[in-house]
Formats: C-alpha cells, sequence, structure tokens
C-alpha cells in the first residue's frame, strides 16, 4: 500500500510540477492581469506539489516507524530466534564472501 501511494504522489507531483512550469512559461509571455493571473496559478500548484511531498515524507517516514517497532517487538518476544537468524545471515554471507576470493 505504501508503495502504491508513493507511486501516485510521485506521479501527481510530476504532472504538479509540469503544470506549474507550462504556466510559468505561458506567464512569461503575457503580460498584465493574465500574467499575473498565470503566476499565482503557478504557486498555488509548487504549494500543491509541495504539500503533497511532504505528506508522501510523512507515509514513508510512518511506515518506517512501525517497521522498526515490530522488528523490535520481534526481537524482544524471541531474543534466540533473533540470534539464530543473525547468525545465519552471517554465516551465509561470510561463505559467499570467502568463495569469491578464491
Amino acid at each position: 500500500m505504501l508503495e502504491q501511494n508513493l507511486r501516485t504522489s510521485k506521479t501527481d507531483l510530476k504532472s504538479l510540477i509540469q503544470d506549474a512550469q507550462d504556466l510559468f512559461r505561458e506567464a512569461t509571455s503575457s503580460s498584465g492581469v493574465r500574467a499575473e493571473e498565470l503566476r499565482n496559478k503557478g504557486a498555488a500548484l509548487l504549494d500543491n506539489a509541495l504539500s503533497k511531498a511532504q505528506d508522501a515524507q510523512t507515509a514513508a517516514m510512518d511506515a518506517g516507524k512501525e517497521m522498526v517497532d515490530n522488528a523490535d517487538g520481534y526481537v524482544r518476544d524471541n531474543p534466540w530466534a533473533a540470534v539464530a537468524v543473525s547468525a545465519g545471515v552471517g554465516l551465509l554471507i561470510g561463505m559467499l564472501l570467502s568463495s569469491n576470493k578464491r
């Protein structure tokens, strides 16, 4: 779910930034009231993009904290299993590294 939200946010951000760039380009060729309207729309789009980026960052941080809490809870509930898994992973990495040197 987090991955889908991040993809959607990324797509939305690209779209918002592209729209803002288009508005700013049009504003440079316009003058007077129309240019001011276009600049204001562009600024609003960029503000919206910044807000979406901050929301995505917050969601990612929350998901990371939840994963850390889950891992911490598992290790506290199953310390010997955590030690065994860590030793197994260390042994596997050691075997892979030593086979690469030959």
